[in-house]
């Protein structure tokens, strides 16, 4: 049997370690942040709004983020990818 295709996946193209910052926005949009240390992420999207993910497991978090902010953010080793 074959496997399932995704073909809406779209492979990242950039990723960059990312610092968080309550008042900095990163120069792009991500699609996604890798998290390297567990912990809670929190990050504006690019509407404007503040999201709070709580516990986020290491691993892929799709999310489109404008900024990942440092309070309220307890993970580490985050890459941001787009």
């Amino acid at each position: 049997m074959a496997a399932a295709v995704n073909h809406n996946r779209q492979d990242a193209q950039n990723s960059v370690a990312v610092t968080p910052s309550d008042t900095t926005d990163l120069s792009f949009v991500t699609t996604a942040l890798y998290i390297g240390v567990a912990g809670d992420v929190t990050i504006i999207d690019p509407m404007g709004n503040t999201t709070l993910y709580k516990g986020v497991p290491v691993g892929i978090l799709p999310v489109s983020a404008a900024r990942v902010k440092a309070t309220g953010t307890t993970a580490t080793n985050i890459v941001a990818i787009w």
